[in-house]
């Protein structure tokens, strides 16, 4: 349809610009109680002045207040320290998903709360060395002051640039978001570079189009922990405004004064833990959460816990709350149900093996490949060890099965899928 077909439909039908896009079939659903709190208000009061999703300015906002305050609040696990950092990814099926647009009125509000963090936004990820460096310890040596503020907050809109660059043979960026997300204590692993950066608080949002993330995207990141310290999020235009002028003085104002009275109250704070009737709910969530699922969503998900729980720190911490109630319980969970749901529509029913993703594919389109089909696929150029160990990984997964069938001479082997 051309722009002008596109004026023609408006005015015979008189659709408003500003009417929600309905979601394509088969599109998560975000549940209510992810909307809860002075979270939820700050979507809801943003949402209507905005073609961008919900998911979005949700997502950005727990992000970005979770780097703003540091890593003083926190919850343990063990001894180990999960302090409001999150990293997500923002999935449109196309560059239209008004995916920038979702940050605007975010940054607008919290850089207004701490004028010296918008200092601390950055972009252009391509080093794990340039990344340590932005957040560096003092070297009396080279007369470098470090800095003081380890708060950094990545907002790469293209975030195929750093998924392009960790491909590179020697790149450490991937290790070096990893430790990032685990603990913050970040150095190279060569000795001749010094640099270190210690307690750094960061975290990471990136923008991506889904077919650009499915290229780029390789198997060895997504098993080797990169890809499950990641929440990934599917996101989509959801309204039409030609104009969007962003939310109102009056809507905006009242909920900067909250989150001026949550920024000084959550910096106070340390160790947040569940409050009673929490722990009795995430006793009974927790078996769910920790079971661990095959294949590649389960190289990606394996880290629900301490998601839901990340999460869960944020939602209490907007909520002025010195420990984790139910109701931020439930919101972490209601994200983490939204992210679970996008993983398996970005990712379908990929194994993350690219031999036995491909026999899968083709088995599926035939509904039952033999032998010599399996060998004809690949062109007989791959080792029948390497298509023995894709078809041993297929049946593990309960995928497909192999069938004998009587033939003159030896059975032939027939593979079915059982899905």
């Amino acid at each position: 349809m051309t722009l002008v077909d596109g004026l023609k439909a408006f005015e015979q039908t008189g659709t408003d610009p500003g009417n929600p896009l309905p979601p394509p079939p088969g599109w998560p659903t975000l549940a209510p109680e992810a909307l809860s709190g002075l979270a939820g208000e700050i979507v809801t009061g943003i949402s209507p002045y905005t073609e961008a999703d919900p998911v979005s300015v949700l997502v950005q906002v727990l992000a970005a207040f979770g780097n703003l305050i540091g890593s003083g609040p926190h919850f343990k696990v063990e001894f180990t320290q999960h302090p409001a950092r999150l990293f997500g990814v923002l999935v449109g099926e196309t560059s239209k998903g008004r995916k920038g647009q979702s940050w605007s009125t975010p940054k607008h509000v919290l850089t207004r709360l701490d004028p010296t963090w918008a200092t601390q936004i950055t972009s252009g990820l391509s080093s794990g060395e340039g990344l340590i460096y932005t957040v560096r310890d003092p070297d009396p040596v080279h007369d470098d002051p470090g800095k003081k503020d380890k708060r950094l907050f990545v907002l790469e809109e293209e975030f195929a640039q750093p998924l392009k660059v960790m491909r590179r043979e020697g790149n450490i960026l991937s290790i070096t978001i990893r430790d990032a997300w685990d603990h913050g204590e970040l150095h190279p692993l060569t000795k001749a570079n010094p640099i270190t950066a210690t307690g750094a608080h960061i975290s990471i949002i990136g923008h991506i189009a889904r077919n650009e993330l499915l290229r780029l995207l390789n198997e060895t990141e997504q098993a080797n922990g990169f890809a499950n310290r990641f929440l990934w999020f599917m996101v989509r235009r959801s309204k039409i405004i030609p104009n969007p002028k962003g939310a109102p003085t009056d809507v905006l104002e009242p909920l900067e004064r909250r989150l001026t009275d949550v920024f000084d109250f959550a910096r106070t704070l340390g160790e947040v833990a569940r409050e009673t009737e929490a722990e009795a709910q995430w006793v009974k969530v927790y078996p769910a959460l920790s079971e661990g699922k095959p294949g590649l969503l389960g190289a990606i998900l394996n880290r629900a816990e301490a998601q839901v729980m990340r999460l869960a720190l944020v939602y209490a911490l907007l909520d002025r709350s010195p420990e984790i109630r139910p109701v931020h319980l439930k919101a972490g969970l209601a994200l983490w149900d939204y992210s679970e749901a996008s993983v398996r529509l970005i990712f379908g029913d990929r194994l993350g093996d690219p031999t036995a993703d491909r026999i899968m594919s083709e088995m599926r389109r035939c509904g039952e490949l033999d032998e010599t089909a399996i060998r004809d696929l690949f062109s007989r150029n791959l080792r029948g060890q390497e298509i023995d160990r894709a078809l041993q990984l297929i049946l593990a997964l309960g995928l497909a099965k192999g069938f004998p069938v009587s033939t003159s001479g030896r059975p032939r082997i027939v593979w079915r899928p059982t899905t």
